[in-house]
């Protein structure tokens, strides 16, 4: 399998970490991809011209990285990192899917001051994406998951989201927010794939 991504990407990331949590990681060749040239084969491997992408000898190429991260979970024997169990699954995915959105938003603003110009910035946008972070930030502090010993796919998440805000916005969120703190922290020392991953 060829995982098509960028040392960057906070969803490649998940992938990678999740890949290496399962032991697939030797599965997988990561290829490199630039989503914002023409040429390169991810638009033909993704019409959407976006990574993370799972290129499979067997089948089609899966996106995004929740369908990447299920079909990793299936190849290992199911509910290792989705939980098989309801409660505890919607749990994960619930998880999963509010750090996947401060991460879509923190791309967003990133994307704002990297293809406009400065004086056309536009603050309302950014403070709109802003606000889904800080929320979803608050939500999550007031009620930290769990650190189970083999992550979730939420709890991987929320690594990768809390990652990315270290990586792009200098950890600003940190001092606000103790028990992420704490919780990536843990989950760094405990987590070896978290190094391993660390964007660049």
């Amino acid at each position: 399998m060829i995982l098509r991504s960028s040392p960057a990407s906070p969803f490649a990331r998940k992938v990678r970490m999740a890949a290496i949590l399962l032991g697939l990681d030797r599965a997988i060749t990561i290829e490199a991809a630039d989503t914002v040239d023409p040429s390169d084969t991810v638009r033909e491997q993704n019409p959407l011209g976006k990574i993370p992408a799972l290129v499979r000898d067997d089948g089609p190429t899966l996106f995004d990285s929740r369908v990447i991260l299920e079909y990793l979970d299936h190849l290992a024997g199911g509910g290792r990192i989705i939980p098989l169990e309801p409660k505890a699954r919607f749990s994960a995915l619930r998880l999963q899917a509010l750090a996947d959105g401060i991460m879509d938003a923190s791309i967003l603003m990133v994307y704002e001051g990297r293809w406009r110009d400065a004086a056309k910035h536009e603050p309302k946008w950014v403070e709109h994406q802003a606000g889904k972070v800080a929320r979803a930030l608050a939500a999550i502090e007031a009620s930290p998951p769990r650190r189970d010993a083999t992550p979730d796919v939420g709890q991987i998440a929320l690594a990768c989201a809390l990652g990315y805000q270290d990586f792009r916005f200098h950890g600003t969120w940190r001092k606000d927010h103790p028990r992420l703190v704490q919780y990536v922290d843990e989950f760094a020392a405990a987590v070896p794939a978290y190094a391993a991953t660390k964007p660049a």
